[in-house]
């Protein structure tokens, strides 16, 4: 179809030719999808597949000994290699520099978007809309879908990218925008979340997680003990595995339940123990 408005450029009646004057077509915004990655050759192909509808796709990596960037380049994502890990805000960070489009997604190795959250992220894309959106997951652990676990997450992930300044923070990194208040909503589409896929796995980042969240805490003066950590890891247990229904998901529900309270003991166990080795450099 050709935009063009017909203007009468002869009113006194000279005998002279209507013109025509194109007018401006306005740009369609576009979309950013990006990416952390760390030996993640195992999965990072179904995690860019799934992002292959955005206009830029960008990996940065933090030092892979895989063929994790390889694999993503391949893809068709913009690779870009920091292994001077300080941090998941300074990668995060180092996302945004590398961003060209109207709006960033942030999306995780471990996360597939179904085909209804792409379709919902184009509309909200297209809308041009300017606030924050949140996502919540349909988690996947130990090769089962938790279909009946009611994942109560909502975590930010979809910016317009001139309102986002940067990222703060050591375990969970949050945003730091320009314009506040800012309207906030959740995504109805689900994102799919592959959290814990071997029960080794699982272990290694147990330890992870524990120690980072530790550090954190003592950061901010908090106190440790074995009773406190009890205490934290029993009412994340019974939180999940009760109230969010964890129990009618099988053994896979349990082990994903008893994990993360695991979590919640050894954070104040290393609080207490470990408080003078604890450090932020642990790679996630």
């Amino acid at each position: 179809m050709n935009n063009e408005t017909t203007l009468n450029s002869d009113p006194l009646g000279t005998g002279q030719h209507n013109m025509a004057i194109p007018t401006a077509t306005p740009s369609t915004p576009t979309l950013t999808i990006a990416v952390l990655t760390k030996n993640e050759a195992h999965r990072i192909r179904n995690c860019l597949q799934s992002a292959a509808f955005a206009d830029q796709c960008i990996v940065v990596d933090s030092g892979s000994t895989d063929n994790t960037r390889e694999l993503a380049q391949a893809e068709g994502a913009e690779v870009f290699n920091y292994p001077d890990w300080q941090g998941f805000a300074v990668q995060r960070n180092r996302l945004l520099q590398h961003s060209t489009c109207d709006y960033v997604f942030f999306l995780d190795a471990d996360e597939v978007i179904t085909p209804e959250l792409q379709a919902e992220l184009t509309a909200v894309v297209q809308s041009g809309a300017r606030a924050v959106w949140k996502i919540q997951w349909r988690m996947v652990a130990f090769g089962h879908e938790l279909k009946y676990f009611r994942s109560q997450s909502k975590v930010e992930r979809l910016f317009r990218r001139d309102m986002l300044v940067e990222y703060i923070g050591v375990v969970h990194e949050q945003a730091v925008l320009n314009e506040e208040p800012t309207p906030r909503h959740v995504l109805h589409a689900r994102l799919l979340h592959y959290s814990r896929e071997t029960v080794y796995g699982s272990l290694e980042k147990l330890a992870q997680y524990a120690m980072l969240g530790a550090a954190k805490r003592a950061a901010k003066g908090k106190r440790g003990g074995v009773l406190r950590g009890i205490a934290s890891g029993m009412s994340m247990f019974l939180r999940l595995y009760i109230g969010q229904l964890g129990f009618l998901c099988g053994g896979a529900g349990f082990l994903y339940c008893f994990f993360v309270g695991l979590e919640g003991f050894f954070r104040y166990a290393a609080l207490e123990y470990d408080r003078a080795t604890l450090r932020t450099d642990i790679v996630r």
